[in-house]
């Protein structure tokens, strides 16, 4: 396999580095798992010679992007933003646009691309990602989904594969996605590559959600946000919540779902097990008495609850 990663000026070197580091060890580790895997090459793709990362790490380019049909898997890392305006900006800059172009001229069906945190947004300019499943940086997710509605987005997986194209969430998923392009060769080898470098599986990103960090301007959605977490101790109705807020119920779910990708039902049930954990951690209250305070009658479905969270992440 041939792998090409693209490296632009202000990407994040830890980025860079991870995915590196993840490949070549995967390359040197091949032959005690599988003598019959072969060569795995990685190379530096860019639009100029040499880039400077967030790390002021210098990196040194191999290929130009018109070479990157070349490769097996074009791998599009962070841009080293991290705010939505920051972001937007980036996409403009005249190597972003040089990536985007390039990534639109390649054939999917003999390339794959690969991208994580704001990378996939990268991917998504070029148009390839309209109603495909993708994941990115989780505190991004509102942004990502106003500029490309048509886009399945699931912030809660930590990489997703759709067809020949994957993606990957915030920041350190790089390494996920890393492990996931040498699963694809070799799942023993990952496993292998993983206890060597004491890489633990991060299946979800749904623990490392702040939803009070999930940025959007729905004036709906942040009522409806302080409404319920205000009354997480309360049997939820979206009908009367719908109500209360002055709004339709099929007005709430659609607003909701645009802004969180998330059913009501389904953000409730995050803050509660947020608000059940904070309690945990924090008070020396039974499980029983958390329980009530979240909402919930029956420990067990508690417990349930935080059980299946547990097993995503």
């Amino acid at each position: 396999m041939r792998i090409g990663l693209i490296a632009i000026d202000g990407c994040f070197g830890s980025a860079i580095a991870s995915i590196i580091d993840i490949v070549r060890v995967a390359d040197g580790a091949r032959g005690d798992v599988d003598p019959r895997i072969d060569p795995i090459e990685l190379a530096i793709l860019g639009p100029k010679r040499r880039v400077a990362t967030t790390a002021s790490m210098t990196v040194s380019v191999d290929h130009p992007l018109s070479e990157s049909a070349e490769f097996d898997v074009v791998v599009v890392p962070a841009l080293g933003t991290l705010t939505a305006a920051a972001t937007n900006d980036a996409l403009q800059s005249r190597d972003a646009r040089s990536v985007i172009a390039s990534l639109g001229r390649l054939d999917e069906a003999t390339t794959r691309i690969a991208a994580a945190c704001t990378g996939v947004f990268a991917v998504a300019e070029t148009g390839r990602m309209h109603h495909r499943r993708a994941t990115t940086s989780w505190f991004l997710g509102p942004e990502f989904l106003k500029r490309y509605p048509t886009v399945a987005l699931d912030l809660d997986t930590m990489v997703v594969a759709d067809g020949n194209l994957v993606t990957a969430g915030a920041a350190f998923a790089h390494i996920d996605l890393a492990l996931s392009l040498v699963r694809s060769i070799s799942p023993d080898l990952a496993q292998h590559v993983a206890k060597l470098l004491i890489i633990d599986e991060r299946p979800s990103q749904a623990a490392f959600v702040a939803y009070e960090h999930l940025r959007h301007e729905d004036p709906i959605v942040v009522e409806f946000e302080r409404f319920v977490r205000a009354r997480l101790d309360e049997p939820f109705n979206v009908a009367f919540v719908a109500q209360s807020l002055g709004t339709s119920r099929r007005t709430l779910e659609r607003r909701v779902r645009a802004a969180l990708n998330l059913t009501p039902l389904g953000f409730v049930q995050r803050l509660r097990i947020e608000r059940a954990r904070h309690l945990s951690a924090t008070t020396d209250l039974t499980s029983a008495e958390i329980a009530l305070r979240v909402g919930y009658a029956n420990a067990e479905t508690l417990r349930s609850l935080l059980r299946r969270e547990r097993r995503r992440s």
